[in-house]
């Protein structure tokens, strides 16, 4: 799919934006238990869990039900749920996606993806950008980034941040910051249209694979869009 649409000419080589977003996984609460406990207790599938005031994390504790999903929240004030991570690299021009990987959800998932999909994907000899929200204004990813040839067009946080007025002065990276909040509308397709909100498959790898043939589909459906467009021009 990226290569028929670089091939029709609507892919550009320079500005990009990278995200991820949480995948809710096939499994419940009660699945989630220390690790080594195949059965549910009381000798029934259904049978009542109370996990209240137990400490539960992924050092300790996975799904008997989905073993790949971790426990993870976005962001504070949302319930934990079991989740993968799915990561999307977007080109500017036309909000195509360029590439796509999905994860086990941890706190670095979102920066590793990202310098591989960069890594492998673009190549602006010098002059890529990559534009992304305040997660990322992290010093090692900044770092690794400019050692690709990328500058990093990323949302500065308020406080401790890397990003600075030797970025956020160029004309450019207002232009980035506009043009990454498109890559919403490629989660949004995929959770609703591609039925991506709640996976209905098990394993990384199957999860993986589902996500990436959303991806191709969102494109189908982005570049008919785009064709349209352009014949009644």
């Amino acid at each position: 799919m990226v290569e028929e649409t670089r091939a029709q000419g609507l892919l550009s080589d320079e500005h990009f934006t990278v995200d991820g977003t949480l995948i809710e996984a096939w499994a419940g609460h009660k699945s989630f238990k220390p690790k080594g406990t195949d059965k549910p207790s009381g000798g029934s599938r259904n049978s009542s869990t109370n996990f209240r005031g137990e400490t539960r994390s992924n050092d300790t504790h996975a799904s008997t039900t989905d073993p790949d999903s971790r426990l993870y929240r976005k962001s504070y004030g949302v319930a934990s749920k079991l989740s993968y991570a799915g990561h999307v690299l977007m080109d500017n021009r036309h909000g195509l996606a360029v590439a796509g990987r999905l994860t086990l959800a941890t706190t670095r998932s979102e920066r590793e993806a990202a310098l591989e999909m960069a890594a492998d994907e673009m190549h602006g000899q010098g002059q890529a950008t990559l534009g992304a929200d305040k997660a990322y204004d992290v010093r090692g990813f900044i770092e690794s980034l400019r050692a690709l040839k990328i500058t990093p067009h990323i949302a500065a946080k308020v406080k401790y941040g890397t990003i600075d007025a030797r970025t956020t002065r160029h004309a450019g990276y207002a232009v980035s910051q506009t043009k990454r909040k498109m890559v919403e509308q490629i989660f949004g397709w995929m959770k609703t249209v591609g039925l991506m909100r709640k996976t209905r498959q098990r394993d990384l790898r199957r999860v993986g694979w589902m996500f990436t043939f959303a991806l191709a589909a969102h494109n189908l459906v982005r570049m008919r869009n785009l064709t349209t467009q352009q014949d009644s021009a």
